[in-house]
């Protein structure tokens, strides 16, 4: 594409300088299809909105996926929150059951003491009610007879009722012994009893317990999970929102390209319509002129009183005569400034601009593009200007010169 564009510039250029030699004014329209590159400029210019809208879409793609991104962290955060919180309950519950562990060791410690104080217990008494069985057959066999013998063994009546006392004391102490083994063995077997159920009820909470722990950890699991999940998720979009990223890059990087070569075209298009002076003669700028009233180059200054470069040459006019375009160019300012007064600039291309100054009124403006011959503005006194006249001035390369070597002056 860019070959192309040197070819149509060199072509112009071979054209441009066949016509310097003929000694005319030309158009590069001559040389240049210039309907052809409007065509092309107009064309790049659609296809260039159409990757606008493309890019417009994508980045609008991209701010979506970014959302939900941001949506997936925000949920990713809520349920790492949560499993925190489920964490710190399980712990709490972990400290419960170490806590009922230790409670159920103590009292199973308690049940095997409380078990030896029942086996010590249940001995003593056998041995107790072994020996009361002893005596009661005892008793039971000799039965009236001892207690006889025993009273009538008495020395005395004193000593019989002392044997008799003897004897219920004998008696009373044995009904408490069995009083006191049916009391103790109750007390144990209800005490094991009561350990036991302590135990039990100690173990169904620590069952309880870890079965409440057990549902914590699947339910964080199951979270933990979930959270993989939005990871996975999240990891996906991101490698989305990435090649959305890519795809951006690559349509900013094609829309510059267009935009540059639209550019180009565009250069090319404007210096195609612009006009080149190739040397001709200049159309006479002040055709009602009676007199050149000073020439270009160095005099006392007529306001100023000081020696300074008069830029162009005065031709003397009436006031309101017409002002003439010298050759066909853009008009690249038509303004006012204090020592100008009204003012054309007109720039023929090839670096060549000619200037007129102090009219009286002004027919174009910036930006237009005119004729040779063609009025542009009004002969006048604005500005600093002693009477009526037209300043005109040549410049050519950023440099002034003598316009009479571009005027052929009317006899």
């Amino acid at each position: 594409m860019r070959s192309k564009k040197r070819f149509f510039a060199n072509c112009i250029m071979a054209i441009a300088c066949g016509f310097l030699c003929c000694g005319a004014v030309s158009h590069a329209e001559d040389d240049v299809d210039i309907d052809e590159l409007r065509e092309r400029i107009s064309e790049r210019e659609n296809e260039l909105g159409d990757m606008q809208s493309e890019k417009n879409e994508l980045v609008a793609g991209r701010t979506n996926i970014r959302q939900v991104i941001n949506g997936l962290q925000s949920s990713k955060q809520e349920m790492s929150e949560y499993v925190t919180a489920l964490d710190e309950q399980v712990m709490v519950i972990q400290g419960k059951i170490d806590d009922l562990n230790l409670q159920i060791e103590q009292k199973e410690a308690e049940i095997e003491e409380t078990m030896a104080e029942l086996m010590e217990s249940e001995r003593i008494q056998q041995e107790q009610y072994d020996a009361m069985k002893l005596r009661i057959r005892f008793m039971y066999e000799q039965g009236d007879a001892m207690y006889a013998e025993l009273l009538f063994s008495a020395s005395s009546f004193s000593d019989m009722l002392n044997k008799a006392e003897y004897i219920q004391s004998l008696s009373d102490y044995d009904r408490r012994k069995l009083d006191e083994y049916t009391l103790i063995v109750q007390e144990v077997q209800l005490t094991k009893e009561l350990l036991e159920s302590e135990e039990e009820i100690l173990e169904e909470t620590r069952q309880t317990a870890e079965a409440e722990q057990e549902d914590l950890n699947t339910l964080i699991a199951e979270k933990e999970a979930q959270i993989a999940e939005f990871q996975a998720q999240i990891s996906d979009q991101e490698q989305i929102a990435a090649a959305y990223d890519a795809e951006i890059a690559e349509q900013n990087r094609l829309i510059a390209e267009i935009e540059a070569q639209i550019a180009e075209d565009k250069e090319t298009l404007a210096n195609a319509e612009r006009p080149q002076y190739n040397g001709g003669a200049f159309v006479f700028p002040a055709p009602s002129y009676t007199r050149v009233s000073s020439e270009f180059g160095y005099r006392i200054h007529p306001i100023f009183h000081t020696r300074k470069l008069h830029s162009g040459i005065d031709l003397a006019a009436p006031g309101g005569s017409p002002i003439l375009a010298a050759a066909d160019g853009k008009v690249v300012a038509a303004s006012y400034s204090s020592s100008m007064g009204n003012y054309v600039m007109i720039d023929h291309g090839g670096g060549l601009i000619t200037i007129y100054m102090h009219a009286s009124a002004l027919y174009v403006s910036k930006g237009q593009n005119v004729s040779a011959g063609d009025k542009i503005a009004a002969v006048g006194s604005t500005g600093n200007s002693t009477g009526n006249h037209l300043h005109f001035t040549v410049r050519l390369n950023g440099e002034y010169q003598d316009p009479r070597g571009y005027l052929t002056f009317p006899r």
